[in-house]
């Protein structure tokens, strides 16, 4: 079990890199007005064309995209863009406030009200590459990255798109309810372990609170990222040509590992990114430091630059040339979540860590739930499990339920907090003297 929390650790921590770098590009953009010029050009054309021809759109594009019936890429209801909205706001506040990615709840969530699967995945790729190139700002970060490294990975990255998208168009082509059952039971493992092991955190920080002495104890013992694993001493060992050199600037001579062992971890993370709908910064972080040994300023370096070519590829490639991105749904949550991981990071100021950690393992419990909920329904609608549509139809009801109160109840308390307390966070960024103009140079 020990492996296990440490790559709980890690993954935690990629989640978190991948948090700030999308609290930083948000910034970016809602801080700058032509950005956000740019996107009100994104959303016009969406909302003339849909409320023109939304009947139209609605009859006859589906039988022409993405096959068996998937929505028009414009296709528009005032309904469907409020909701999106409302999701974006609640990544966002999680991503602000928690600082770990809010997208892990975005498919569930689009999936919960009605969304097919792989529109649900299709449309969270574009949003997050709509951000990434919205707020990009790669020439600031060239230091952290290594070159050759990047490009290595990308190959395997792309690779691992390209199989990850055509294996869901292939299975809603097949059927479009083994295509949710497939993604449904991605989702339950990834977040089934996330939030055994959050939920392990949350209460081990709250017993951490009432005998500080053993945090010391417990956190002078624990390595720290940049420290090598014996299985990345052992990986950069194996000695397979071509090898790739990279931190030269981080150890004397610097290190080298073979492309074989990139190329691999590209393409795990690039399945990942496809089949899920997310970026793959959760997975990226805890396999460069963890496996193949590089440093976490490196790693963080060539995540962002990954999650702009991986999550762009993939979702304009391999979705949205087959008709499976939802444009509408995609720009209500690139605009929900600017709002909300300001909103969000305001917040982290004035609650205890311990509070932040629990209301993370919460979050993620009940996006398990509400995945594993719908499992039994789609599983008995393919035939493989015995129940009747009635009883699937109420226990995934449940899970619906659970998911929605769970996240309304957080969004509900964060904005409580942050309005309860805006004279203080108000305070607290006049004195912070932020350039604006130094943010959009």
């Amino acid at each position: 079990m020990t492996w296990l929390r440490q790559f709980y650790d890690l993954m935690m921590t990629g989640a978190q890199h991948y948090a700030q770098w999308d609290v930083d590009t948000s910034q970016r953009i809602i801080r700058d007005r032509r950005r956000m010029a740019v996107l009100g050009l994104f959303l016009l054309p969406i909302a003339v064309i849909g409320v023109a021809f939304a009947d139209d759109l609605g009859a006859a594009l589906p039988q022409v995209l993405g096959g068996k019936q998937a929505y028009g890429p414009a296709y528009y209801t005032t309904t469907i863009f409020v909701a999106s909205i409302a999701v974006g706001v609640v990544a966002g506040l999680i991503t602000g406030c928690i600082g770990a990615g809010g997208g892990f709840i975005i498919a569930p969530a689009l999936m919960s009200a009605g969304v097919k699967g792989i529109l649900a995945v299709g449309t969270d790729l574009f949003h997050i590459f709509a951000k990434a190139i919205m707020g990009s700002v790669l020439h600031r970060k060239l230091g952290n990255i290594s070159v050759s490294l990047a490009i290595t990975f990308l190959i395997g990255s792309i690779a691992g798109a390209t199989v990850g998208g055509n294996l869901n168009r292939t299975l809603y082509e097949v059927n479009p309810i083994l295509s949710d059952a497939f993604i449904t039971t991605i989702y339950v493992l990834i977040l089934g372990f996330l939030s055994f092991y959050g939920m392990a955190d949350y209460f081990k920080s709250r017993k951490a609170l009432a005998a500080p002495e053993q945090v010391v104890e417990a956190s002078a013992g624990r390595a720290t990222v940049d420290d090598m694993t014996g299985l990345a001493q052992r990986v950069q060992a194996f000695n397979l040509p071509p090898a790739i050199h990279f931190d030269q600037g981080v150890v004397p001579g610097g290190r080298k590992i073979s492309a074989i062992f990139l190329v691999a971890s590209g393409f795990l993370v690039g399945i990942a990114a496809a089949i899920m709908g997310v970026g793959g910064g959760f997975l990226t972080f805890p396999i460069f430091v963890y496996v193949l040994g590089v440093s976490s300023a490196t790693t963080v370096g060539t995540d962002i630059l990954q999650i702009v070519f991986t999550a762009g590829y993939a979702g304009i490639a391999q979705y949205a040339i087959y008709g499976f991105i939802f444009y509408t749904l995609a720009m209500g949550m690139l605009l929900g979540s600017l709002v909300g991981i300001q909103v969000g990071t305001f917040v982290t100021k004035v609650v205890p860590g311990a509070t932040i950690r629990g209301f993370f393992a919460l979050a993620v419990m009940s996006a398990f739930v509400n995945r594993v909920f719908a499992l039994p329904a789609k599983l008995a609608s393919l035939e493989f499990i015995s129940m009747t549509k009635e009883t699937g139809a109420i226990i995934e009801s449940i899970g619906i339920v659970i998911f929605f109160l769970t996240l309304s109840s957080f969004a509900v308390w964060v904005f409580w907090t942050f309005f309860t307390n805006i004279k203080v966070l108000k305070g607290d960024r006049d004195s912070s003297g932020y350039d604006v103009k130094e943010e959009q140079a």
